[in-house]
């Protein structure tokens, strides 16, 4: 029986600049990819219509296409739980052109979320079992794990600091692109087969019309810092998509950021800085990383969190952000914080209820980010906005939407009479939110 070499697409959707994809075509010949739509996530989704499904999937037509047109190879895609396919491939082989292979090796990039860790620990035992070899790699950030440290070999858990000392370790080869195509030979040479949607049909998803593009813009990067503030205005680089699913390469866009904005790197690497925390405190993903605010007696009133859901608040900037994210799967980063600061300080909801929902309804959802974001918002986050800070929605309005372009194109009624009165009055909601925030971390003291 022939042997194969498997390489796993996850979060790295694309074939230029692939570091697991390359190191499998440098060390291996009769490289397959493959990408398996995991039923463990697929089977839980609300929505069985989901566009960011609809996005994978465009995603690996390009690839399909790019190899069929330019390789003359094949993507095989499975729709089923990644330990059974691996359990298939590594007793039966795999079956190509009437041709049966043996799995001797299986090649990926790293990924680093509390259940990929898990998955990726199941499949090594089925793969070591069959006497298969394993091989991942670092490729979605820069600096992974603990590989940026204190001086004492911990990890940061204030974002200052950590970035200086990324910075710091920043090297050219850390940005090296791989050069796939120099190695595209040891691909297997096999018939185009079309790649499997496994949901139903969202309708015909173009990528480059569907989504934000991947062009990285020069001069939004050079005014980013000015303009990244305002939501009217197209002043973001609208790439956290791409990176959330790979279909651009971290090592791009960081050298992209190093040559025209300090800013937008520094973002970046928040995004690196909220992959470590995760990485290195996982009870993040459902407690506070600060156990004291795990004492916030939370209001949650269901009836309120259904208006914040649906825009319906009566303060405009929030209900804008709030349309804007149902209707599109996006949200501009400045009012995510709004809309956040108002849902844990003005309603008093426990901030994991907005996680929830922001899961469900952002395309670049990333569980690190997300986490980060709405712990920094309620003050229970490792570098976190100080439980007094609440955002005056007003205030907001004033400085980042002054002339109401962004609330007009969200809520065109919100000067109409039939616009609902605020929710809760901003005044007293602040004084709220303090005594309560303060009760809570006063009881958690005296445990």
């Amino acid at each position: 029986m022939n042997s194969i070499t498997v390489f796993w697409f996850r979060r790295d959707l694309r074939l230029h600049d692939n570091t697991g994809l390359y190191e499998a075509l440098k060390n291996e010949q009769n490289v397959l990819p493959i990408f398996i739509f995991d039923r463990h996530i697929l089977d839980d989704l609300e929505d069985k219509k989901d566009l960011r499904v609809a996005y994978i999937y465009a995603a690996l037509q390009q690839i399909q296409q790019s190899l069929a047109d330019d390789l003359q190879s094949s993507l095989k895609v499975y729709y089923d739980y990644p330990e059974q396919v691996f359990e298939q491939l590594t007793q039966a082989g795999i079956t190509l052109n009437g041709e049966t292979y043996q799995v001797k090796s299986v090649y990926t990039n790293h990924d680093y979320e509390p259940y990929a860790r898990q998955r990726d620990e199941k499949v090594q035992q089925i793969l070591s079992n069959s006497g298969v070899a394993w091989h991942s790699f670092k490729d979605q950030v820069i600096f992974e794990k603990q590989e940026v440290l204190t001086n004492a070999d911990k990890p940061y858990t204030v974002f200052t600091p950590y970035s200086k000392k990324w910075k710091h370790h920043l090297t050219d080869a850390h940005l090296q692109e791989r050069l796939v195509a120099s190695h595209a030979q040891n691909l297997l040479k096999l018939s185009p087969q079309l790649p499997l949607m496994p949901l139903e049909k969202t309708g015909f998803v173009d990528i480059n019309k569907s989504f934000s593009s991947k062009t990285i813009k020069k001069q939004l990067v050079i005014d980013y810092q000015q303009n990244r503030d305002f939501p009217a205005v197209q002043g973001t680089s609208r790439l956290s998509v791409h990176l959330r699913f790979g279909t651009v390469s971290i090592r791009k866009i960081v050298k992209a950021a190093q040559k025209y904005s300090d800013t937008w790197l520094n973002e970046l690497i928040w995004r690196e800085f909220y992959m470590m925390i995760l990485y290195s405190f996982p009870h993040v993903v459902d407690k506070s990383f600060k156990p004291a605010y795990d004492c916030i007696q939370w209001r949650n009133n269901p009836d309120e969190f259904k208006r914040w859901c649906e825009g319906t608040t009566g303060y405009p900037i929030v209900d804008a952000g709030m349309r804007e994210l149902n209707t599109t799967g996006f949200m501009h980063n400045r009012v995510r914080m709004i809309t956040a600061s108002f849902l844990t300080k003005h309603l008093l909801i426990d901030w994991r209820w907005g996680e929830a929902y922001f899961a469900k309804k952002l395309l670049d959802y990333d569980l690190s980010a997300n986490n980060g974001g709405w712990q920094w918002a309620a003050g229970s986050g490792c570098d976190a906005a100080p439980y007094f800070r609440v955002f005056n929605p007003y205030a907001q309005t004033e400085k980042f939407d002054k002339q109401r372009q962004y609330i007009r194109q969200w809520v065109p009624e919100f000067e109409l009479s039939r616009y609902p009165a605020p929710i809760v009055e901003h005044k007293f909601a602040r004084q709220r939110a303090l005594d309560t925030y303060k009760a809570g971390l006063s009881k958690e003291a005296t445990v």
